[in-house]
């Protein structure tokens, strides 16, 4: 990973050949019937995210999508369409001088497969194995959220923060499906194959999250509906359903606001209509000191 850089012509042929539409439905898109190996966290090393001659600057951004049966529309929705404008929104702004996208799919813990994670890449690449993942189509209880959170804090190896101290981005998209709680060593265990640290003491919640936090800033989109108000407090982004086409200007915007852009003056790149709803989505972030530490 690491060279190469994402064109709208190269976009334009991926979604020409598979023909890709947002009229798509979900296994129109997502065909696998199983989980592609390369992308099952139990027999992935490490994943890297290095910088190089094309991009000495990396910052890694992971986006993290709820696969369970209720959100098959956003999977369809950032394949076909919102991927594409995240990226392309990225280099136009120059938010993030060159940044490397990994994109996971997330379901119910007792799926076959609950987190798929792809590697970190800055071409056509990302989108090419974004289209890779399976689409589980799975449980509505508690997803497995938390097992993303441990693969990024104790499987991944970033420049970003080897040499400069600068945390990457996490979003998390997803419906008001409870994070796996109990239970979770043997979770993550089964999911990933990481043993518990102690015998002696259960992992929370905290304890992972505060892992994944030393390297990422972390934030929830929840969509339609607010959830559990103490989760992810003053890092949860609430937008409803008709409103995820504004998916990468709220993550745009959320990363300028975390690298200390003023709200008001974010709002003024996009167009006049969407600026309610997008003020709407992040005003909590705007209200909270985003560097803190969450409190569950």
């Amino acid at each position: 990973m690491g060279f190469g850089s994402y064109s709208a012509s190269d976009w334009s042929k991926l979604k020409s050949s598979r023909n890709l539409s947002s009229d798509n439905k979900v296994d129109e898109i997502f065909k696998r019937t199983s989980c592609n190996p390369k992308f099952d966290p139990k027999y992935i090393g490490t994943r890297e995210c290095f910088d190089s001659s094309d991009h000495p600057n990396t910052i890694p951004i992971v986006v993290g999508l709820d696969v369970t049966a209720s959100m098959g529309y956003l999977a369809v929705k950032v394949a076909s369409e919102a991927l594409n404008d995240l990226i392309m929104k990225l280099y136009s702004t120059g938010a993030v001088e060159d940044p490397a996208l990994m994109c996971a799919a997330y379901g119910d813990f007792q799926d076959r497969s609950p987190l798929q994670v792809t590697q970190f890449e800055s071409d056509i690449r990302i989108a090419e194995q974004l289209l890779d993942l399976y689409f589980e189509n799975g449980g509505q209880g508690e997803v497995a959220i938390p097992c993303l959170w441990e693969f990024l804090a104790k499987h991944t190896n970033i420049d970003a923060i080897n040499k400069r101290q600068e945390k990457g981005f996490l979003f998390t998209i997803g419906d008001a499906a409870t994070i796996r709680n109990e239970d979770i060593d043997e979770t993550i265990e089964r999911v990933i194959g990481d043993k518990p640290v102690s015998k002696s003491k259960k992992s929370s919640l905290d304890d992972i999250l505060n892992e994944v936090q030393k390297k990422f800033h972390v934030f929830h989109i929840m969509i339609g509906g607010v959830g559990n108000k103490d989760i992810l407090a003053g890092h949860k982004i609430c937008i409803a359903k008709e409103e995820v086409d504004l998916l990468p200007q709220i993550i745009l915007s959320t990363i300028q606001m975390q690298k200390g852009k003023k709200l008001d003056e974010i709002l003024e790149q996009w167009d006049e209509i969407q600026r309610p709803t997008i003020r709407k989505a992040l005003s909590d972030l705007a209200l909270t000191d985003i560097g803190e530490a969450i409190t569950l």
